[in-house]
């Protein structure tokens, strides 16, 4: 379709999936975008990582053409979306997720509705987070495993069985001993995550040391060439 509008022409539920704020503002607002297309009482879905305040801006849209809205940011990768099992975090009204969740579980494990609009997106802050400290340990880890002289591989496997078994550790460890690091999601799509943190961390009063620490760390990734590479690829700076 050569417009967003001619897209969403005819839908009763418009799943959208873009890069960054000012991207989805442009395929979803203005004359030719999406909500434009939209008949009242259809559905317009939102699986972008963006900002809390962009979702609720878009609900606002939304809601003043008749149209349901709802957040929905997703972890997985890139392997959890061609396997069909992401993990979707919500916001948005009730009555709108109702009608979403089926859709949603057709290649999602977990769809779940944290609150009000912007919600989903709040959440995946936490989500991603979470992942930045957790990538640094598994990379801090493992060259200092490969610098004692272990069997980084065999270390992981022992280690993986107790307390500091991760998914990352799972799914990233052994590949990063091996120097891989093209399994999907990108260091530049990580940075612009974080830098989404960070903007909240400063409106809501958070503190979020490490993660601000990460974020520098993934920028030293990135001058050495390495944004498209994957996250994993963090232990290159060690």
């Amino acid at each position: 379709m050569p417009t967003p509008r001619e897209a969403a022409q005819g839908a009763d539920i418009v799943f959208v999936c873009v890069g960054n704020d000012d991207d989805l503002r442009s395929v979803v607002l203005g004359d030719m975008g999406a909500l434009a297309g939209l008949a009242q009482g259809a559905l317009l879905v939102d699986h972008t990582t963006a900002s809390a305040e962009v979702a609720r801006e878009l609900h606002a849209a939304a809601a003043a053409r008749g149209v349901g809205f709802v957040d929905a940011p997703v972890s997985g990768g890139q392997a959890g979306a061609q396997n069909g099992v992401l993990t979707v975090m919500c916001g948005g009204e009730s009555a709108h997720f109702a009608r979403a969740e089926p859709v949603i579980r057709a290649y999602a494990r977990a769809v779940t509705l944290l609150g009000a609009p912007g919600a989903g997106q709040l959440a995946k802050m936490v989500n991603q987070i979470c992942i930045a400290g957790l990538v640094q340990a598994l990379s801090e880890g493992v060259a200092f495993g490969k610098a004692a002289g272990l069997d980084m591989k065999a270390v992981l496997e022992v280690i993986s069985k107790g307390a500091a078994q991760s998914w990352q550790m799972e799914n990233r460890g052994a590949t990063m001993v091996d120097g891989q690091f093209d399994f999907g999601f990108a260091v530049d799509w990580m940075r612009k995550d974080l830098s989404l943190v960070l903007d909240e961390a400063r409106r809501n009063g958070a503190r979020t040391p490490v993660t601000a620490l990460v974020d520098q760390f993934y920028g030293d990734v990135q001058n050495m060439g390495g944004g498209r590479w994957d996250t994993s690829s963090l232990i290159t700076r060690l």
